[in-house]
């Protein structure tokens, strides 16, 4: 499983709040949420993102409240992975739970800049940097976290099983 697209950075400690602000939490639709990511923190995003597309940062991305919202709209926006050097547990987990796939290396988040064309090889935990022409060593999934997140999330891949 890979993941290629362009980058969007940002810096320490993005909480819950900027990625999908509290304005919005009266919808659960996807498609909606999608409509106002990153909105607090970059006005731009939902207009220059396109799917596939990858969000870097660095540590203790997804702090804040522990609302599935937020990796929800991520991913709705057409983000293929967001790359951080630390996520906050609790987003890290509704991350995987919604089949959201996200990769800790702090290498990657501290060298790969805004724009750049980034590739991922989900199976290794590979980061290529295309732009640069570098690459960075993630952790890998575990394969029952792969299955999750081919699944679209737990709940459709404990309705699979």
């Amino acid at each position: 499983m890979q993941a290629q697209g362009k980058v969007f950075k940002y810096g320490d400690n993005v909480d819950t709040d900027v990625i999908i602000p509290a304005r919005y939490l009266n919808s659960s639709d996807p498609a909606e949420l999608a409509t106002h990511c990153m909105e607090d923190i970059d006005p731009t995003f939902v207009n220059r993102v396109h799917k596939g597309d990858i969000i870097v940062a660095n540590k203790n991305f997804g702090c804040g409240s522990s609302r599935e919202h937020a990796p929800l709209a991520i991913k709705a926006s057409g983000v293929a992975c967001v790359i951080a050097e630390t996520f906050a547990r609790i987003f890290y987990r509704n991350a995987i739970n919604i089949g959201l796939p996200i990769i800790e290396c702090g290498e990657a988040a501290r060298d790969i800049d805004e724009g750049d064309e980034v590739r991922i090889d989900f199976d290794s935990g590979t980061i290529y940097n295309l732009t640069k022409d570098t690459q960075y060593q993630g952790q890998a999934f575990p394969p029952f976290m792969q299955k999750i997140i081919k699944a679209e999330g737990l709940v459709n891949y404990i309705n699979q099983q």
